[in-house]
């Protein structure tokens, strides 16, 4: 959630960086990712403010990334669970664990790795080109202007 606009930015980086760029905002999805849905395990994975925690959990359900769903009817409580636009963050999450792992090294390794369900290999974030199929290196990428 950042606080400055990108006027004149014909650019869908600046209107995602808009939606998840607030420094909580990947946490929050990256706790939902474990597994976590409830509002105080949220707070205990996170270690973040509740009035910070309640505003971008908002936020990410106005954008339709989490939904509320009551889990309890007296009193009513809420759990809030990625949708199919916040699981296809994924990807995302993945990637910035990547470059950490490979520029921010930990004497004792990374402290998580991303996981194929199923056969628990490690998951990896590629560059492939939709035209030829094969994998790119970002050296290999030019952004352009389509318009």
């Amino acid at each position: 959630m950042l606080r400055h606009t990108y006027e004149g930015q014909d650019c869908n980086l600046a209107r995602t960086l808009e939606v998840v760029g607030e420094r909580w905002t990947l946490l929050i999805v990256r706790s939902g990712l474990l597994g976590i849905k409830r509002f105080d395990g949220f707070l205990d994975n996170l270690d973040i403010a509740r009035n910070v925690l309640t505003n971008r959990l908002a936020r990410l359900v106005d954008h339709g990334i989490m939904e509320r769903v009551p889990y309890q009817d007296r009193p009513v409580r809420y759990e809030y669970r990625l949708t199919p636009a916040g699981r296809d963050l994924t990807r995302s999450v993945v990637a910035l664990m990547q470059w950490g792992d490979r520029h921010l090294h930990l004497e004792q390794g990374p402290p998580r790795r991303a996981e194929h369900i199923g056969c628990d290999g490690s998951v990896h974030v590629e560059l492939h080109c939709g035209h030829c199929g094969r994998q790119v290196h970002g050296e290999e990428v030019d952004v352009r202007s389509i318009r």
